[in-house]
């Protein structure tokens, strides 16, 4: 069979996205920092795109006018103060004045500078603030060195990650000196900051405060385990003491800090802004979009003009202008398209979740994307994008779009439920149960039967994981 090259007219239809078709799913899909960022980026990078200022107009005040001319201009004379400086200056006054035995401060002449009061304080790390200790309790250069290869060894939790055998190859010292270094580094604040272990850890802070008692360092040492699981009786059988001495000493164990270097995490909150605003006004809903901070765009209208004109520009300056004026009128397209489907999206569910919004989370109905895609009549994958890490604040609190789709559950005598519904009561029975005798996971299961829900015992555990509730082994207390 002999192989040869042919060439072939073919006619097919097949679908191609247009970048404006391109920019609008990309835009659909961002979140609302995501879309600042495009939005600040765009702004930087094409010129024919500009941000509308907002400017406050200028209040006039308007003088009744005086009936006398000759009265107006009297007046104007004297009010006019007329200031003149004189080359002279009398020193002996200005010294007077000025000179004297405090402290007087001046302000810069550079007025770009920026203020005192516009300066945010620094929240000290937990580096800094064992580097400033290491200072101030070590005297010796090369101490301080390995003291700082220690410090800089330590993890988030103030643990430290390597050997002392590895820190003394590092710093070309013997394993003793580093280990009496480190024995004395213990006793910096936070108590119990550069341990290798938890229990290295607990014991430095037992033996600070004078608790460092027999029973505390034997569980401390050898029974976590049951101290994890709060298996009291187990730790009271082998180590043949009493009950209650066993849960005085869990007691002094709990209010150590398993973690010194917390109270330094450097981790700032992220609040979330809702895109979306649900208000309900009477009996009505109101959906409002949160534009707040969102910058309003248009074409530059130097580009327009210089095109409408028809004047003919150098080199490919037309084409260059044309593409950059082309792409800012789609970015503010797809940016007003994406505001319009965001709110048909919010009003979509709206009408499909009316009960929870009147009446909270144990009235949320099931849902899936495909009963809002068939009700603004958009594709499932539409919605998916626009539901993703978008917020609405609503009467019931701050949710996001994908919340209000969930799968049901059916009843046990007919009828359906929203398993986040069914999470918000099993969250409501661990929160009314007995400390002492915390319901387990088939309990639950049982009382929700009696709720007519009837979900597996494997069931109520993964919902209870999902809500980051602990197992009842875990949640008794003393």
């Amino acid at each position: 069979m002999a192989l040869e090259l042919r060439q072939q007219l073919k006619l097919t239809q097949q679908l191609i996205m247009t970048p404006q078709l391109q920019m609008a799913i990309k835009l659909l899909q961002l979140s609302r920092l995501e879309l600042l960022e495009t939005i600040n980026q765009e702004l930087e990078e094409n010129p024919a795109l500009e941000e509308v200022q907002e400017s406050l107009p200028e209040e006039r005040t308007e003088e009744p006018a005086a009936e006398n001319p000759a009265e107006a201009e009297l007046d104007a004379k004297e009010v006019t103060v007329e200031e003149k400086l004189t080359e002279e200056i009398d020193w002996s006054n200005y010294l007077d004045e000025y000179n004297s035995v405090g402290r007087t401060s001046f302000e810069s002449e550079n007025r770009d500078a920026p203020r005192y009061e516009a300066f945010v304080s620094k929240k000290e790390s937990l580096f800094d603030h064992l580097i400033w200790q290491l200072a101030m309790s070590i005297p010796d250069d090369a101490d301080r060195e390995i003291g700082s290869l220690i410090i800089g060894n330590l993890n988030k939790d103030g643990y430290l990650d390597v050997s002392v055998e590895s820190i003394a190859e590092t710093a070309g010292v013997p394993a003793e000196h580093v280990e009496n270094l480190l024995e004395l580094m213990h006793s910096f604040d936070p108590i119990g900051v550069a341990a290798r272990n938890l229990s290295e850890c607990l014991l430095i802070q037992a033996r600070h405060i004078g608790v460092d008692t027999p029973l505390v360092v034997d569980i401390v040492n050898h029974h976590l385990n049951h101290l994890e699981n709060k298996n009291y009786k187990a730790i009271s059988r082998a180590l043949k003491v009493k009950y209650d001495d066993v849960l005085e000493a869990v007691n002094i164990i709990r209010s150590l800090e398993p973690r010194p270097g917390r109270q330094f995490s450097d981790e700032t909150p992220q609040y979330i802004i809702p895109d979306i605003y649900v208000y309900k006004v009477e009996n009505e809903f109101v959906i409002v979009l949160n534009d707040d901070g969102m910058p309003k765009l248009r074409v530059n209208a130097l580009y327009k003009k210089s095109l409408s004109k028809g004047e003919k520009l150098p080199g490919d300056a037309e084409s260059f202008i044309q593409d950059k004026m082309r792409s800012a009128a789609w970015l503010i397209k797809s940016i007003h398209q994406r505001q319009k489907t965001i709110y048909k999206v919010m009003d979509s569910i709206l009408r499909f979740q009316r009960p929870f919004f009147d009446q909270g989370i144990a009235h949320l109905k099931p849902m899936v994307l495909r009963d809002v895609a068939q009700d603004i009549e958009m594709h499932e994958s539409t919605i998916s994008r626009v539901t993703t890490n978008k917020y609405a604040y609503t009467p019931q609190g701050l949710f996001e779009l994908k919340y209000f789709f969930n799968s049901s559950i059916r009843k046990s005598h007919g009828g359906e439920i929203a398993s986040a519904s069914v999470q918000q009561k099993i969250k409501d029975i661990i929160a009314n149960e007995n400390p002492r005798k915390p319901y387990s996971d088939d309990k639950i299961a049982k009382l929700l039967k009696e709720a007519n829900i009837s979900i597996a015992r494997r069931t109520v555990a993964k919902y209870r994981e999902i809500l980051g509730v602990l197992p009842s082994n875990k949640r008794k207390q003393i």
